[in-house]
């Protein structure tokens, strides 16, 4: 009976079996039979290649009344691609998909990161170590490769095989750029070039001890030889030399202010500054001015096809930042900065605060005048602009905007009422640019960059008592132009060759009004240098050698100064390399402090031109000679060098004893040794780094010619230890050094006729230096294009108070006071961060 059963239930379910199947042959048709019923049905045309549609069987799909939808459900069957040219006309094409590559250098075989690929306007940017994948529509379709320095390539996708992600090489265009001898220096990011310069890639950087953010300033400082003698971005010593000995450059822009909250944090937006360049000695003959060294920074030079942008906050101020596309040959970046200090006072911001009112009229005024209403904002505002109408042509355009500004209120009884003024200090700069570089041939090149910087530091001092108003500016409104040409002459011979050209205008302004009081100094100075610089690299043998003279003519002067450059490296065997750096070089500015409450003590410094006679040119000469051997994650470098500056002033020194009012010229002379021993061990890094400094100043004309100078940090010791992995990066580090040096009264005859009676200059030093910082960074996604930072870090986590600087004072009875300038003490910092991609 079952079997039966099963044999009926098989008989009366054949039929509908033989129904279904016969159905679904009927509606199993050529593509090409399809097309002609479709194109009859809704009156439309189809474009195709006959070889892309022959063969092709398809379900009819159900008849509707809208075309569209009968379009999408054929190119779900056939993975063709259906676009409407027009209303009535449909391309159907063959649908790639997805192509990759690993782009390489063609001469070097190391990776390109960060290359543009680019389809029909849309794109993507190649990984650290060249990756890349990127959807298309079609094998058909030409891809675009750009990357600066190298030759645009053209391909069609066809032509990529997404199987295998094949290497694909970019040929590099006949200049020399800087290759990386030493990787990785003390951090991930943070590189040695065979130039003798020390380079800062943002765009890899992982962590350093103390620092929540990527700073400018206070990162260069993690690198032996270079400190601040009072912890500030604005006061960077390198090698000895004072901070306006610096120069400081934004994308080709000479820049006259450096430190937000008057010299605390960079000013630089880190966001869209990508990489910082730190040159110590062997500067290229293109460059003039910076006697100690050079610090330049870059903003991305590749054009994003893709929007970019963050929203971030820490305990110091909000940030934004957006890379925003303006079509397949352009785009634009913004950053921007404010102080939060306007809606909420942080413990950051208090201890900052507290820090740079030391010794002012903000922090303390005179017994019967008190201060109130103290109110503090910075800001800074970047732009750049990118725009590549050719393969042989590349224009930017820059833009930058700061402001640092402190108001506070003095009172005080006059005549038995409350009298109330207002007192004020402004620092602003404004500046621009614009480069523009063509490729002639393969061989040759130009550039030609353009700038305007303008600088004004502007203080109201009020002095109710007197009833007196004091007003001082400091005004720098500088212009540069700089037209340089590169010629290959062989395969590995570069000749660089140019023209330079700046006018420098700064005026000085103090201004009493009671008694009437006016002193308005300006000067102006045209310099013109020309230069030619020969560059040979041999990679074989690990040769690099830049060999240049510079030209300058001062024209208010009719002085001429010759200035050579050199700088050289040579790889020894496989793991040891030899560097020779040497150079001679100008500047014509300084800082001066012309009295100790200039800008109401907050910033002390003002600008000024050389006149050629009791301010001097100041001149430079230095040499150095290191060595470094790395293998095996170990990397040991220790570099020599002597040095000396000729032309400052001891109003440029910030003496603060019997030569504190004193007029006079000299030079200084110092002799150094830098040592750092570095280990990586898989995600852990470690180094340690150590520097002895030996400088003196030389003044003929004082009463003691010859005597240690006032940034004369004999002993720094530094160490780190970081571990880093994807999304998680941990820092912890020490710096210790020997304490700055002072001059002490007199020991029983501290005064004498009314006046402090000074010891021997600089025969004292401020206690050891020694801070311990810790950081930490996060980071996750969020979902699709959104990621999210988180950090921590905390500055000097022991509270240690460190004098940073002792000088003295008579009180009123005329006794010597002792006055001790504090550092930071403990300074906690958090930031959050979204980043869309």
């Amino acid at each position: 009976m079952r079997n039966k059963l099963i044999l009926l239930f098989i008989v009366l379910l054949m039929p509908v079996c033989n129904t279904l199947y016969g159905q679904q042959t009927a509606q199993d048709k050529p593509l090409l039979e399809v097309l002609n019923i479709l194109q009859e049905r809704f009156q439309v045309q189809f474009n195709y290649a006959s070889d892309i549609v022959e063969g092709k069987q398809v379900i009819l799909p159900q008849i509707s009344e809208d075309i569209n939808d009968i379009v999408k459900e054929l190119q779900n069957q056939t993975g063709l691609n259906f676009e409407f040219i027009s209303d009535r006309i449909i391309s159907i094409r063959e649908s790639a998909g997805m192509i990759c590559g690993r782009i390489r250098d063609k001469d070097t075989g190391k990776p390109v990161p960060f290359t543009t690929i680019q389809v029909d306007g849309q794109g993507t940017v190649a990984n650290e170590e060249g990756y890349f994948e990127l959807a298309i529509e079609n094998s058909s379709q030409q891809i675009i490769l750009r990357h600066i320095g190298h030759k645009t390539l053209r391909r069609e996708a066809r032509f990529f095989n997404p199987g295998d992600c094949a290497i694909i090489y970019l040929v590099p265009e006949q200049e020399q750029l800087a290759e990386i001898i030493l990787s990785d220096y003390l951090i991930r990011g943070l590189d040695k070039l065979d130039n003798g310069s020390f380079q800062l890639d943002f765009d890899k950087f992982s962590i350093l001890p103390g620092l929540v953010e990527e700073d400018v300033l206070q990162s260069v400082q993690a690198l032996p030889g270079i400190h601040s003698v009072d912890e500030t971005v604005s006061n960077i010593n390198i090698r000895g030399g004072s901070n306006d000995q610096n120069l400081i450059i934004w994308d080709d822009i000479k820049m006259y202010q450096s430190g937000h909250f008057f010299g605390l944090i960079s000013m630089y937006n880190p966001q869209i500054t990508q990489r910082v360049s730190l040159q110590k000695n062997g500067t290229s003959a293109s460059l003039t001015d910076g006697v100690s060294g050079t610090i330049a920074m870059q903003t991305r030079q590749n054009i994003n096809p893709d929007f970019k942008g963050s929203l971030g906050i820490n305990l110091i101020d909000a940030n934004g930042f957006a890379d925003v596309p303006l079509g397949k040959n352009s785009s634009v970046q913004f950053a921007a900065r404010k102080a939060i200090s306007d809606f909420v006072e942080t413990p950051t911001y208090t201890e900052y605060f507290e820090r740079i009112a030391q010794d002012t009229e903000i922090e303390s005024n005179v017994v019967s005048v008190s201060n109130s209403n103290i109110e503090f904002d910075f800001y800074d505002a970047s732009m750049r602009l990118l725009f590549q109408p050719s393969d042989k042509d590349f224009i930017r355009l820059n833009f930058i905007h700061t402001a640092n500004e402190v108001v506070f209120n003095e009172s005080a009884q006059v005549n038995n009422s409350e009298e109330i003024r207002e007192s004020s200090l402004n620092q602003r700069s404004i500046a621009g640019g614009v480069f523009y570089k063509r490729r002639w041939s393969p061989g040759l090149s130009t550039e030609l960059s353009v700038y305007e910087t303008d600088y004004k530091l502007r203080a109201i001092n009020a002095n109710i008592l007197d009833s007196q108003r004091f007003l001082q500016e400091n005004i720098i409104s500088e212009t540069g132009a700089r037209f340089l040409a590169s010629y290959q002459l062989r395969g590995n011979l570069v000749w660089r060759n140019g023209y330079h050209f700046v006018e420098t205008k700064i005026t000085n302004l103090d201004d009493v009004d009671n008694p009437v009081f006016r002193r308005l100094v300006g000067e102006v100075l045209r310099t013109h240098g020309v230069f030619s610089e020969l560059g040979w690299k041999l990679p074989a043998t690990g040769t690099s050698l830049n060999a240049g003279m510079r030209f300058n003519h001062l024209e208010k002067f009719s002085r001429q100064l010759w200035e050579p450059r050199l700088s050289f490296n040579q790889r020894i065997g496989a793991y040891i390399n030899l560097e020779v750096l040497g150079e001679f070089k100008h500047q014509n500015t300084s800082q001066i402090i012309n009295f100790q409450n200039d800008f109401l003590g907050i910033e002390k410094r003002r600008w000024q031109l050389s006149n050629n006679e009791d301010i001097p040119i100041i001149q430079s000469k230095q040499g150095s000679i290191g060595l470094s051997y790395r293998n095996n994650g170990w990397l040991v470098n220790t570099v020599g060098y002597l040095k000396k500056v000729d032309g400052i002033t001891t109003q440029s020194q910030g003496f603060q004893d019997r030569y504190e009012f004193v007029r006079s010229s000299g030079e200084y002379e110092a002799s150094g040794l830098e040592l750092l021993l570095r280990k990586q061990l898989s995600n852990w890094n470690m180094w340690m780094s150590y520097g002895y400094l030996d400088s003196q100043y030389i003044f003929p004309e004082l009463q003691e010619p010859e005597f240690r100078s006032n940034f004369d940090i004999t002993h720094a010791l530094s160490s780190g230890l970081t571990f880093s992995t994807e999304s998680l990066h941990l820092a912890a580090g020490f710096n210790w050094r020997t304490g700055k040096p002072y001059t002490q009264p007199q020991t029983g005859s501290e005064v004498t006729d009314g006046e402090l009676n000074f010891a021997d200059v600089n025969g004292e030093r401020v206690e050891d230096y020694l801070r311990v910082d810790i950081s930490a960074i996060y980071n996750t996604n969020l979902g699709n294009n959104t990621g999210l930072q988180a950090g921590l870090s905390v500055w000097n986590i022991l509270d240690r108070e460190n004098t940073l600087n002792t000088y003295y004072r008579l009180d009123n009875l005329e006794n010597p006071q002792q006055i001790d300038q504090k550092s930071l003490g403990i300074t906690p910092n958090l930031t959050l961060k979204f980043l869309f991609n």
